[in-house]
């Protein structure tokens, strides 16, 4: 049976944002780098679109929580690359927390006759 890649846009506010974040803990990638990670982590369920990948990833540069940088991507085009930031690591570890207590939740009532 094959899996359907869902859009970005039905999930949770800010879930793009932590998952991005996430993304980023292993080390600097650039925005392809992000979506494929993101689309291969999740076993091929979530697939972002450049539409809201690409906003995401400055919002967060923005507010400080990624540093960026131009380089050479694995094809030798020009690519930014991202990485987290102090705050952006403790931000993901917050995000994180309150992602776990939020699903657990969900899932609660969900089981509920």
């Amino acid at each position: 049976m094959e899996k359907k890649s869902e859009p970005f846009g039905d999930l949770i506010q800010g879930t793009l944002e932590m998952l991005v974040l996430k993304s980023l803990i292993r080390g600097p990638m650039h925005g392809y780098g992000v979506a494929e990670w993101i689309h291969q982590t999740s076993q091929q369920v979530l697939r972002v679109e450049e539409g809201a990948l690409y906003p995401a990833l400055h919002r967060l540069e923005l507010r400080g929580l990624l540093s960026a940088q131009w380089g050479a991507s694995e094809n030798n085009r020009r690519a930014k690359f991202y990485q987290l930031t102090a705050e952006g690591k403790k931000k993901l570890a917050a995000e994180s927390q309150r992602w776990t207590r939020l699903s657990s939740a969900v899932a609660f009532v969900m089981q509920q006759g």
